[in-house]
């Protein structure tokens, strides 16, 4: 992502009043606390607060369990656009994805690298084994085009078939820190949680954005953006 990852308020204590961080005892030293706006793509979310179509709806993710917080976000989609009949352009989703749900926003290098199906204890449908490439990631193919068809493409519920729906995916600089730190500890690696946090976001799943806390992103959404929230 090309992130220069400086602090992202002069005070540190106003910062862990605003953005929710942990506090300086529970953090190694090396992993960054909060970010600056230069950190970040921040013109890239700004666009997101901009957006003009009709409907804006936001889900916040937590837990990754197998992907299934996917599937209502695909029923929200199809629900606007067949049965209330809004145009495709005029809908406008956002996952802000933290805690494990965060682990889907990494492309296949990081599942194998760093060992994130055994991490969360996701198999791979193809093997059964814990998953060694992001399984949430790639669209189907070969659906059928009719959205009555439970084959349907309207049915796959993959971040790439969302996407390719207008969807956009945010990623919790907060949870990829952690995940980092718990990762290392779990399979005591000899990596820095900085080194690492930067190497899973520069391998984030393309159109993926990166925001300096989930939980303030989400105000600034709701606020700003006017999109409705729903619990993922």
């Amino acid at each position: 992502m090309g992130m220069t990852r400086r602090s992202f308020v002069g005070s540190v204590g106003a910062g862990v009043a605003a953005l929710g961080i942990l506090s300086a005892s529970s953090t190694p030293a090396g992993a960054q606390f909060v970010y600056m706006p230069n950190d970040w793509h921040m013109a890239e979310f700004d666009k997101l607060l901009k957006s003009k179509a009709r409907v804006k709806q936001l889900f916040d993710c937590e837990k990754l369990d197998n992907g299934d917080f996917l599937s209502p976000i695909k029923n929200s989609i199809n629900g606007l656009q067949f049965g209330f009949n809004i145009p495709v352009d005029q809908i406008k989703m956002v996952g802000a994805l933290r805690g494990s749900a965060n682990l889907i926003n990494f492309d296949d290098s990081m599942w194998e690298k760093y060992q994130i199906g055994e991490y969360s204890k996701t198999d791979d449908p193809k093997t059964s084994k814990p998953a060694i490439r992001n399984p949430f990631f790639t669209k189907k193919e070969g659906l059928a085009k009719d959205p009555q068809d439970r084959n349907s493409s309207y049915q796959d519920y993959t971040v790439q078939a969302m996407m390719d729906r207008g969807m956009t995916f945010l990623s919790c600089h907060n949870a990829t820190t952690n995940q980092a730190r718990n990762i290392i500890k779990k399979f005591s690696l000899k990596v820095d949680v900085e080194e690492m946090v930067k190497d899973m976001q520069a391998h984030m799943l393309p159109g993926v954005i990166s925001v300096p806390a989930m939980v303030s992103a989400i105000a600034m959404l709701q606020v700003e953006g006017k999109f409705a929230y729903t619990v993922g």
